[in-house]
């Protein structure tokens, strides 16, 4: 065994680039493609989603960051919010099948006047699929804020699996009390310390969802990256505290890499 000028050994810096390699690997695990029964998900950027089952494809908050060019034409396409990483008119051209409904929430009329309008609580079938609409919103003020009424979560229902896209959103009441739910796409690390890790816990712990996956949860990843500059290196921040709560409730995690390096 050798020993540097700083008296650590060769063996113990070894040791140590081994666990960081494999807690890398344990967090970075890329889900580009998977599934949920016969349900294919596809994963893009912070909060763009991609579901298809016999042939039909929704699009959720598609965003022109995300490389969309493993984007399959949207029958029909998911706007939960009227900021850009989620209405962004240019990543909906792309996806959209010339035609396709787009449902939205309110505050997107203006950006997109041909878009359907669902309030929280409104359930429709719209191009063949069942969406339920549901409140996302904050309890605590502050900016950014997000009133109740103003944004939405989606509960989808195809291939016989209930698909929620809960938003932007607090552990309300709504959220809280969905039931029956196979996948949890779940926001965390909200800012002003709304949705923390352990109230993520506390909250999906009483909704019990099959499959979760924590999504839009790298607030710095996002923010516009002035020219020449280069966006921070991927936050793992929660994912960890969240994988082993879940765990012990039974719930499966599923990682995947919502911020490209």
């Amino acid at each position: 065994m050798t020993t540097d000028a700083t008296g650590e050994t060769k063996t113990g810096r070894t040791i140590v680039l081994l666990l960081c390699s494999l807690v890398l690997v344990f967090f970075w695990t890329i889900v580009e493609a998977d599934r949920v029964g016969d349900v294919e998900i596809t994963i893009f950027t912070h909060s763009d989603i991609q579901l298809e089952y016999a042939g039909k494809v929704i699009h959720i908050d598609p965003w022109s960051v995300s490389d969309l060019s493993k984007a399959k034409p949207a029958d029909l396409v998911l706007i939960t919010d009227d900021v850009n990483h989620h209405l962004d008119p240019k990543a909906i051209a792309r996806v959209r099948k010339a035609g396709a409904p787009i449902v939205m929430a309110a505050n997107g009329r203006a950006q997109l006047p041909d878009g359907i309008v669902m309030a929280n609580g409104e359930t429709r079938e719209v191009a063949g699929v069942r969406i339920e609409a549901t409140a996302a919103y904050d309890i605590k003020p502050g900016d950014p804020y997000h009133p109740k009424g103003e944004a939405n979560g989606y509960i989808v229902t195809i291939g016989g699996k209930r698909i929620y896209v809960v938003g932007v959103t607090e552990c309300v009441p709504e959220v809280r009390g969905a039931r029956n739910i196979d996948v949890a796409f779940f926001a965390i690390n909200v800012p002003l310390a709304r949705m923390e890790p352990a109230a993520a816990i506390d909250c999906l712990s009483a909704m019990k969802p099959k499959v979760v996956y924590p999504y839009h949860y790298d607030q710095g990843w996002v923010r516009p990256v002035p020219a020449g500059g280069t966006r921070p290196q991927p936050s793992t921040r929660g994912l960890k505290e969240l994988s082993d709560g879940l765990s012990r409730q039974k719930i499966e995690v599923r990682l995947a890499n919502w911020y490209p390096q």
